[in-house]
C-alpha cells in the first residue's frame, strides 16, 4: 500500500513539474514573439534578410504615403474640385436620393401610388429639393475633412515626396524634378506608365507590390510621383531595423528553444493524461471534470480573446503585468485542452458535448415516436413536444429549429422523391425505382411501391414474351404448313388429269406422306396451343442429354449425309443427366437442327457444345452459315 501511494504522489509531482514546465514554455514563446510582431513593430522574416532595402520595413515606410496620395491625386484633388460636387459619384449620389424617396416621400401624404414609379420620383425631386442639397453639402463636407486630414497625415511622413496629376501637387521638398530625387541614395519613381528604383536591392523587395497595387489605379498618363530616403533618413533607419533584426534573431531563438521545451512537455502530458502512470491502461475522469467539450471550447475560446485584449497594451507597458495575465489564463487553458485530449482518448470527444447530448435525445424522442403509432399519433406528439422542446432549450433555440427544419426537409423530400417516382411508374417506366434512405414509414411505403412495380414488370414482361411466342409459333407454323399444303393441292392437280395408274399410285403415296406430314403439324400446334395455355403434360424424367442428342443424330443422319455435314459433338466424360421431358426437349432440339439444315454451308462443320453448370446445364449449336450474315438476314425475313 505504501509503495503503491509513493508511486502515485510521484506520478502527481512529476505531471505538476511538467505542466508547470509547458506552462512557462509558452509563456516564453509568446512573449518572444509579441516582443518581435507587436512591440517593436518587426518580423521574424527580417532574420533572414540580408539588408534593410529587401525588408518589409522598408517598403512600410512608403506604403501609407503613397495610399495617401493616390487617393489625393486619384479621388480628391483639390478643395475647388471637391466643392463643384466632382468626387460625388453618381452610383453614391443615387444611392442618397433612394435613400429619402423610400424612407420618407413613400411614406408621405405627396406619393400618389396612381402614379407610374418614375412620375413619382420627379416629383419627389422637386418636393424635397432643400433635403437633397443639404445632403449633397454634407457629403462635400465630409470629404473635405477627409481630404484635410490626408493633407494633415502628409506633413508626419520622413521621407522626401512630390506628387502631381499636371494640375495638382503635393510635395513637402522644394524639389520637382526626376533628376533632383536620383541624387538621393534610395528612391522610387512613377513617371507615367513607367517605375524606376534604387538601389537595386529594392527590385528584389517581395512586399514592393503593396505599394504598385495602389498606382494602379491611377490614370498615369500625366501622373507622376517621386519619394525618396536622405542619406540621413536612410543611414537612420537602416540601423533601426538592425538593431530590430537582432531582437528578432534573439527572440527567434529563444521562440524555437520554448517551443521545442512546450511540444515535448506536451507531448508527455498528452501521454499520461487520465492515467495514473505509463502502464496504466484505464482512463480516469474526477468528478469535476464532466464538463461538456463544447462549453469548454467556447471557455478556451473566451480565454483567448480575453488575452488577445491585454496583449497590446500590456505588454509594451508593463512585462510583469503581462506575465501576471498570461500564466493564470493559460494554466486554466491548458488544463481545459487536456481535459479535452482525455476525451478524445477515450473517444468521447462529440459524444460528452451538450449539444450532442440533447440532438441525441431529441432523436431518441422521435424515433421513439416514429416507431409506434400512427401518423397522426406521430404528427400530434411532434406538435405537442416541439413547442416543449424549444421552451426547454431556448438557450440555444437556433439549434433546434434547425434540426427541426432539417429533420422537416428530409421528410419532405423523401415525400417528394415518392411521388415523383410514382409518377413516372405512372408513365409506363416500369424499371425506375424509388430509393428512400432509413426505415421510416416513407422507406416502406417506397419499398412496397417497388414490390407492386416489380411484380407490374414481371406480368407485362411474362405477356410480351406469351405474346412474341404466340406470333413466332403462328409464323413458324404458318410456314410449315404451308410446304405440305402446296404440295397435296399440286399432286391433287396431277392425279386429275393422272391416266396412268402406275404414277397415279406414286401421287397417292406423295399425297399420303404430305397429308401425314401436314395431320403432325397440325398437331404440334394443336399441342402448342395447349403450352401456351399451360394445359400440356409434361412427363419429367432423368434424361441422359448426350444419349439423346446422339440418338437424335441418328434419327436426322439422312440430311446430315445429304449436305455433307461433319457433326463435332463436345461433351464431359461423365454422364450429364437432366430432368425434362424427353419427346418435348427433342422437338425443341430438332427446331434448332431444321434451322440448320436450311442455312448451313454445305460440307461444312457444325459444333454442339454440352457444359455442366453444376445446378444448370448448356447446351449450344454452332454452324457456318452458306451466307453473309446481312443476305442471310434477308433470307430469313423473307421467309418469314
Amino acid at each position: 500500500m505504501d509503495i503503491k501511494w509513493k508511486n502515485y504522489s510521484h506520478s502527481i509531482i512529476t505531471k505538476t513539474v511538467v505542466f508547470i514546465i509547458a506552462i512557462l514554455c509558452f509563456t516564453g514563446m509568446v512573449r518572444a514573439f509579441v516582443e518581435v510582431e507587436i512591440v517593436n513593430d518587426g518580423e521574424f522574416s527580417s532574420v533572414t534578410k540580408d539588408h534593410y532595402l529587401e525588408s518589409r520595413a522598408y517598403v512600410h515606410e512608403f506604403e501609407n504615403l503613397i495610399s495617401d496620395l493616390t487617393r489625393l491625386l486619384g479621388e480628391y484633388k483639390s478643395e475647388e474640385y471637391i466643392l463643384s460636387g466632382k468626387t460625388i459619384r453618381q452610383d453614391e449620389w443615387k444611392r442618397v436620393e433612394e435613400e429619402v424617396y423610400y424612407s420618407e416621400y413613400q411614406n408621405s401624404r405627396s406619393y400618389n401610388p396612381e402614379l407610374s414609379e418614375e412620375k413619382n420620383f420627379e416629383n419627389f425631386k422637386e418636393e424635397y429639393a432643400d433635403e437633397l442639397t443639404q445632403a449633397k453639402e454634407q457629403m462635400i463636407n465630409d470629404d473635405l475633412k477627409e481630404f484635410h486630414l490626408l493633407e494633415q497625415n502628409l506633413e508626419e511622413y520622413e521621407p522626401l515626396f512630390y506628387a502631381s496629376d499636371g494640375t495638382n501637387v503635393f510635395t513637402n521638398s522644394s524639389k520637382t524634378k526626376k533628376e533632383q530625387f536620383e541624387t538621393y541614395p534610395a528612391y522610387m519613381i512613377f513617371e507615367e506608365y513607367k517605375r524606376e528604383l534604387y538601389p537595386e536591392e529594392t527590385e528584389e523587395n517581395k512586399y514592393l507590390y503593396r505599394i504598385t497595387e495602389q498606382l494602379d489605379g491611377l490614370d498615369l498618363e500625366n501622373t507622376v510621383v517621386f519619394v525618396a530616403f536622405t542619406e540621413q533618413l536612410l543611414t537612420q533607419k537602416t540601423e533601426e531595423w538592425q538593431e530590430g533584426k537582432a531582437i528578432a534573431t534573439t527572440n527567434l531563438y529563444k521562440l524555437l528553444g520554448y517551443l521545442a521545451g512546450f511540444i515535448l512537455s506536451f507531448i508527455y502530458l498528452v501521454l499520461v493524461s487520465g492515467r495514473k502512470s505509463f502502464n496504466d491502461q484505464e482512463l480516469h475522469f474526477r468528478p469535476v471534470e464532466k464538463l461538456y467539450n463544447d462549453i469548454n471550447i467556447l471557455i478556451n475560446i473566451f480565454l483567448f480573446s480575453l488575452w488577445a485584449v491585454f496583449v497590446d497594451d500590456v505588454f509594451e507597458n508593463m512585462v510583469n503585468m503581462f506575465i501576471i495575465t498570461t500564466i493564470p489564463i493559460s494554466s486554466l487553458g491548458l488544463l481545459l485542452i487536456m481535459l479535452l485530449v482525455k476525451h478524445v482518448k477515450n473517444r468521447t470527444l462529440i459524444k460528452h458535448a451538450l449539444i450532442y447530448t440533447l440532438i441525441s435525445k431529441l432523436v431518441k424522442f422521435t424515433g421513439d415516436v416514429y416507431k409506434s403509432g400512427s401518423v397522426g399519433v406521430k404528427t400530434v406528439l411532434i406538435v405537442i413536444g416541439y413547442p416543449i422542446l424549444v421552451a426547454l432549450t431556448f438557450f440555444m433555440f437556433p439549434i433546434t429549429i434547425g434540426v427541426a427544419a432539417w429533420f422537416a426537409y428530409k421528410k419532405v423530400k423523401s415525400f417528394q422523391t415518392i411521388q415523383k417516382g410514382i409518377e413516372i411508374i405512372k408513365s409506363g417506366n416500369l424499371h425506375h425505382r424509388i430509393e428512400v434512405e432509413g426505415k421510416g414509414d416513407f422507406a416502406r411505403l417506397s419499398s412496397n411501391v417497388n414490390s407492386i412495380t416489380d411484380g407490374l414488370k414481371k406480368a407485362v414482361d411474362s405477356e410480351l414474351k406469351s405474346e412474341r411466342l404466340k406470333t413466332e409459333l403462328i409464323t413458324n407454323v404458318s410456314h410449315d404448313i404451308r410446304n405440305p399444303l402446296t404440295s397435296i393441292i399440286n399432286y391433287v392437280d396431277l392425279l386429275k388429269n393422272e391416266k396412268d395408274q402406275t404414277k397415279a399410285g406414286e401421287y397417292i403415296e406423295v399425297l399420303d406422306q404430305k397429308a401425314q406430314r401436314l395431320k403432325l403439324l397440325t398437331d404440334d400446334l394443336f399441342e402448342a396451343s395447349k403450352a401456351s395455355s399451360g394445359n400440356i403434360p409434361v412427363d419429367l424424367k432423368k434424361i441422359d442429354i448426350v444419349s439423346l442428342i446422339t440418338q437424335g443424330l441418328g434419327e436426322v443422319n439422312d440430311k446430315i449425309e445429304a449436305m455433307g455435314l461433319d457433326m463435332k459433338l463436345s461433351h464431359p466424360h461423365d454422364k450429364v443427366y437432366v430432368t425434362a421431358d424427353g419427346k418435348l426437349l427433342w422437338r425443341s432440339i430438332e427446331n434448332v437442327l431444321s434451322n440448320i439444315f436450311k442455312y448451313a454451308l454445305e460440307g461444312s462443320r457444325v459444333y454442339i457444345d454440352i457444359e455442366d453448370l453444376n445446378n444448370e446445364l448448356r447446351l449450344s449449336f454452332k454452324n457456318i452459315s452458306a451466307y453473309e450474315l446481312k443476305y442471310l438476314c434477308r433470307r430469313i425475313n423473307g421467309a418469314l
